[in-house]
């Protein structure tokens, strides 16, 4: 017997060696894959110049296109944020800077050869509900104005629960709004003082009983594991807690603690922050108790309820990627606007400058206000679908993607030579020519992608780690 108890405490030693090791090797920084290629590989080669004739290549029979729209402004710094923001407590640079919106909108609908149609609008931040609710109308008016909204198109907004405001939420909701995504982090007092945001459970349930009275019925929540001060049992609880709101959607992003690049996360204790074996059990528990609540596991860090159109689209194979994470949205171009925002175009990326005064500049002149940018090779897309098939399906057959580009599966030997390191490490499987995680490999996913990533160069902190 003794011998016996000795030996289950000698594999189970064996496994957390074997699993700290498998952390050590798959999560390290690696890009999150929100486009391929990733931000990093953006450049002022890409000029406002080849942007607007981009644009006049559009046509409104290849389908409707999507919009992002950003608002780099908060009412307060959290300082886990890795977003582009700034605190503002003055009404003039907002009103300004809607100002400005409104005429990039028209500008880039002038620059078009065609009026087009619109099915997915999306507000991002910073937080758009420091917007008033005369500005966040008038700019889906403008919208409206410049381009047709197709039937039954989403228009989403992500909402800091703290500032937002019945007359905001009907303006929103009058211009088209119909889903939300509520930033929740985490539910702890302990980790909301240590991230500087007091943000009451009371406070998330009023706003989306606000939203919800208004008509916007599809709420996303956003939490976040990897936060300084963060326990096991305190994300459970988060998790209990947000899902008694009712949510459609969860996302659960590991934090990025990228505080060379966000000097505002130097506030945040190194000392206080979980170790990677503690940030992965955090990621593996919280997908396993959603899990067993009856959530479907979407991708890298999307959940959401079996009847939900994106655990559809997965189950179809229709799940996409972005820079908003994963999506029902398949349209091929989206057009960014607002300071920082990426649009994509069927020939490439575009990123408009990231500081609003050289934006501003830009727009004053006439320009599209576009800094850098890259242009996609047959090669870039022919990865591209590869890593975003991964991605969102955990499984990509290669014969497949080989075959709408015109490629051979032997030109990926250096990747397949990665990825059978991998399934010798019980991260992945290869099949003749299908790669696919394993249970335990989905954890990894983007160290996966990274195979087959031509532009990856390994080392240094350009991106955050992958666990």
């Amino acid at each position: 017997m003794a011998t016996q108890t000795a030996q289950i405490a000698q594999d189970h030693e064996n496994a957390v060696d074997s699993l700290d090791a498998l952390i050590e090797r798959y999560g390290g920084r690696t890009p999150r894959y929100t486009s391929y290629p990733t931000a990093v590989q953006f450049t002022p080669s890409v000029s406002a110049r080849q942007y607007g004739a981009w644009l006049k290549t559009l046509r409104r029979d290849s389908g409707a296109i999507s919009a992002y729209l950003h608002v780099p402004f908060c009412d307060q710094m959290c300082w886990y944020c890795g977003c582009n923001t700034a605190v503002v407590n003055r009404r003039s640079p907002i009103q300004d800077y809607v100002g400005r919106l409104l005429g990039e909108i028209d500008l880039v609908a002038a620059t078009l050869s065609e009026r087009l149609e619109i099915g997915n609008i999306h507000f991002g931040g910073g937080t758009p509900n420091m917007l008033a609710p005369d500005e966040i109308g008038a700019i889906l008016a403008r919208l409206a104005q410049r381009f047709d909204f197709a039937p039954g198109a989403e228009i989403a907004a992500e909402i800091d629960p703290r500032t937002l405001t019945e007359d905001w939420v009907r303006a929103a909701a009058d211009g088209g709004m119909n889903r939300a995504s509520l930033g929740v982090q985490d539910f702890d007092p302990d980790v909301q003082k240590a991230i500087n945001r007091d943000q009451p459970y009371e406070v998330v349930a009023r706003a989306a009983e606000l939203l919800r009275q208004t008509g916007v019925h599809s709420l996303n929540m956003d939490l976040m594991y990897g936060l300084p001060r963060q326990t096991l049992a305190g994300l459970e609880r988060t998790i209990d807690q947000a899902l008694s709101l009712g949510p459609d959607r969860l996302s659960l992003f590991g934090y990025a603690h990228v505080p060379w690049m966000k000097a505002h996360q130097k506030l945040i204790r190194d000392d206080e922050l979980p170790g990677p074996r503690l940030r992965y059990d955090m990621q593996r528990r919280a997908a396993d108790l959603l899990e067993e609540r009856g959530w479907r596991r979407l991708g890298l860090d999307h959940f959401a309820r079996a009847d939900d159109s994106l655990a559809a689209a997965a189950s179809e194979g229709r799940m996409r990627r972005n820079f908003q994470g994963y999506t029902t949205d398949e349209a091929p171009v989206l057009i960014g606007f607002g300071a920082s925002s990426i649009g994509r175009m069927p020939q490439g990326y575009v990123q408009n400058a990231a500081a609003v005064p050289q934006w501003r500049e830009r727009l004053d002149k006439g320009e599209l206000p576009v800094a850098r940018g890259v242009e996609m090779s047959a090669d870039d897309r022919f990865r591209a679908e590869i890593i975003e098939r991964l991605m969102c399906d955990f499984v990509v057959d290669l014969e497949d993607v080989c075959r709408r580009h015109g490629r051979q599966v032997e030109e990926l030997e250096d990747a397949f030579e990665q990825v059978r390191t991998m399934e010798q490490d019980g991260v992945a499987e290869i099949h003749g020519a299908t790669v696919q995680a394993t249970h335990m490999g989905r954890d990894f996913i983007r160290s996966i992608c990274a195979a087959f990533d031509a532009h990856l160069e390994h080392g240094g902190e350009r991106h955050s780690r992958g666990i």
